[in-house]
């Protein structure tokens, strides 16, 4: 099997998955845009070839790597980046070369707000009303029907990003005073926890692993008022959760790929659709997956992608692993060295986190693992401790 895997050094955990690929004997080929040895030693060794091309961005480009790996190395079979930010790439390159997987039209309905909404109505998932905008006039008629506040946010987006909220005419007058940028969506404002419904779906439609997580913030409160982040995996997976989270996999007809689907969990217990991504869950969340289970999610989609039995496959969720977040212009009341010695062996991994994390996830983060999920609050309560 010859697989594409485009952006095979970002996220930077993600050479996991290539390695995963190359124990199973694919012939991995990489495209991306970080030159050569700027590689980790072990991405670099899981790959049979790399093209370097200026930017992802580029299709042309994009196009001519794929065709030079094809004339070196024969048909492709699949082409993946499990990135948010390429997904349309990934399906314009399926589509030019044959290649089985999500085509351009069912990836752009897939990935926007309003192409999921339609999916969660004709599946019978009960999801907050949205209508497509333009200008301040649509968005103050759409207000006089469903009522304030509304959340105004891109129609295909990532985390987010230019996302915000509006409570009366005034503010929404204010923040439309320039054209938007791209095709917005608006939403009534829900207020509830998210919790999510991740995993893998096999080649046949069948989810052969799922876990739940829950944020202590939504992305845009977190973004737009720099909240110190917190999320974690649960030992559970709601009974009312795995219904719906099943249900939507279904209508979305998933095939051979990771799902991650967030909800909103009102006061009365009820769970109400947010979001589906066709991808990993973003962050460090697969590694979380990995020390909550003590497995290793990696290898189980290289198994699945390349339609290697997984009846054998069994995992119990054992722990609460939490992301704690911090921001670098935030004083903290405990220090690096003071948050090691107290957590001792519950502390995973700390990280510096690049850039493009710094307004959701923060400037650095914390995993931590505990039996106990009020152990685990008081971690993370410790962690992001201010004076």
């Amino acid at each position: 099997m010859n697989f594409v895997f485009i952006s095979p050094q970002f996220p930077p955990h993600y050479f996991h998955f290539v390695s995963a690929l190359r124990e199973r004997g694919v012939t991995v080929l990489g495209i991306g845009d970080a030159p050569y040895d700027s590689l980790r030693p072990e991405l670099r060794e899981a790959m049979r070839e790399y093209f370097l091309v200026p930017t992802l961005h580029d299709d042309d480009a994009l196009l001519r790597a794929t065709g030079y790996l094809t004339w070196r190395h024969g048909r492709i079979h699949r082409i993946e980046s499990l990135n948010e930010s390429w997904l349309e790439a990934e399906a314009r390159l399926r589509e030019d070369f044959h290649v089985p997987g999500l085509l351009p039209e069912a990836m752009a309905r897939l990935r926007s707000k309003s192409g999921m909404a339609e999916v969660f109505r004709e599946a019978g998932v009960a999801h907050p009303d949205l209508e497509r905008v333009r200008d301040a006039e649509q968005v103050k008629s759409f207000a006089a029907r469903v009522g304030y506040p509304l959340v105004l946010k891109p129609d295909v987006g990532v985390g987010a990003a230019h996302t915000f909220k509006v409570t009366r005419d005034a503010e929404v007058d204010t923040a439309l005073a320039q054209p938007l940028p791209t095709s917005y969506v608006a939403q009534p404002f829900v207020r509830g926890t998210i919790v999510t419904y991740d995993g893998i779906v096999d080649r046949h439609g069948a989810i052969v692993f799922a876990l739940s997580h829950q944020y202590s913030d939504g992305g845009m409160e977190t973004v737009l008022e720099q909240r110190d982040i917190s999320f974690w995996s649960l030992q559970e997976i709601p009974p009312a959760l795995d219904v719906l989270g099943r249900q939507v996999v279904a209508a979305f007809g998933l095939r051979e790929r990771w799902f991650h689907l967030e909800f909103f969990r009102l006061p009365d217990g009820r769970f109400v659709a947010l979001e589906a991504n066709l991808r990993p869950p973003g962050g460090f969340m697969t590694d979380m997956m990995n020390y909550t289970c003590d497995i290793d999610v990696y290898r189980l989609w290289a198994r699945v992608v390349t339609g290697d039995p997984v009846g054998d496959f069994r995992y119990t969720p054992r722990f609460h692993v939490c992301h704690s977040a911090r921001r670098a212009e935030r004083k903290y009341l405990h220090s690096h060295a003071q948050i090691v010695e107290h957590l001792g062996r519950e502390l995973l991994l700390h990280r510096e986190l690049p850039a493009v994390y710094h307004s959701l996830l923060g400037n650095e983060m914390y995993l931590t693992r505990h039996a106990d999920l009020e152990a685990m609050h008081a971690a993370a309560r410790f962690i992001q401790a201010t004076p």
